[in-house]
């Protein structure tokens, strides 16, 4: 089966020009509708692929867990994606995925794999509401394959999140301090649980906040912001203080939203962090390259928080050191 890790600078300079790779799988044909879906992840996040190895069942697991693996040393949950989605397969998973999320590795059980696509994120849509309620946010984008069957993009940060059950520990934000100064955050994530978090850290800090679920939204709030600043002949910074982006998004990915915020004399000195599971060197130095300020890591609160801070702060000391002194 294919290792996954050979290809890495040539996905990082794609992800650079809004375009990603996408490992398609299907959960199997479901015993009660007799339909066999399409589902997608980006490769970025795919370690390898593998046959089912044997799995240690562990007690007091959530119903979706299977147990662990070894891989090379390394224990990995596997999580049955079946299960979590509700799909009754007509015979037992056959593959393993395994991912990397924040340098921590799971394995993602799957009837098969088909191929790896290469698509523009642009060609990647919002999914319809319809959909989303009906599935509860754990599909965030949808693309239309040339055969006409339609692809769902998983939103493995929330299938992460209810299995291992972080989502539920508040205890991640008793360290998150309150900024000591008033101030406006518009931050960008297609996934829920993201969002969630994100709201749920800013409101710690005292942080006024706007919401945009991918990159196409947020640069359109952008704009809005832009033109009010225009009419009342003040300054962007002066509505809002920072700008958080995910990486991974529908229509417009973060890379090309830092892109674009940077390359507009609008925003000049406004700072742009960005939030992302993808935590690989790579990753973070092309976040570098198209001008992000800092780069954090996905389901840290107190290092999102401490980042913004600093950005922040820094960001109104050179406000203040452009003022015109009496």
């Amino acid at each position: 089966m294919a290792n996954f890790m050979q290809s890495v600078d040539e996905r990082t300079n794609l992800a650079g020009t809004n375009r990603l790779e996408v490992l398609l799988f299907s959960l199997g044909s479901d015993n009660i509708t007799d339909r066999e879906e399409v589902f997608g992840i980006n490769v970025f996040k795919v370690r390898e692929v593998m046959q089912v190895p044997e799995i240690t069942h562990a007690p007091d697991m959530p119903p979706s867990v299977e147990g662990i693996v070894s891989l090379r040393g390394v224990m990995v949950p596997v999580i049955n994606l079946a299960k979590f989605c509700g799909v009754q397969p007509k015979r037992p998973p056959e593959i393993l995925i395994v991912t990397e999320f924040n340098k921590h590795m799971q394995g993602f059980l799957v009837d098969s794999v088909e191929n790896i696509l290469r698509l523009q994120w642009n060609d990647i849509k919002v999914p319809p509401q319809m959909m989303t309620n009906q599935l509860h946010g754990l599909v965030t984008a949808v693309t239309e394959l040339k055969d006409n069957r339609i692809v769902m993009i998983m939103d493995v940060e929330k299938v992460l999140a209810e299995t291992a059950q972080f989502d539920d520990d508040e205890t991640i934000y008793d360290e998150v301090p309150v900024l000591d100064s008033s101030c406006t955050v518009l931050f960008a994530d297609d996934s829920s649980v993201a969002r969630r978090q994100i709201s749920k850290t800013l409101d710690t800090m005292g942080i006024r906040h706007l919401s945009a679920n991918n990159g196409s939204e947020a640069w359109h709030k952008l704009q809005e912001i832009a033109q009010r600043a225009d009419i009342t002949g003040e300054p962007v910074s002066k509505y809002i203080d920072a700008i958080l982006t995910d990486v991974e998004m529908p229509e417009m990915d973060g890379y090309v939203l830092t892109r674009n915020i940077k390359n507009d004399p609008r925003f000049k000195n406004i700072p742009v962090v960005m939030h992302s599971s993808l935590s690989a060197d790579a990753n973070q130095n092309l976040g570098k390259t198209v001008g992000a300020d800092a780069y954090v890591p996905k389901f840290e609160p107190r290092e999102l928080s401490a980042t913004l801070q600093s950005v922040i702060r820094e960001a109104l000391d050179s406000k203040l050191k452009q003022l015109p002194q009496k």
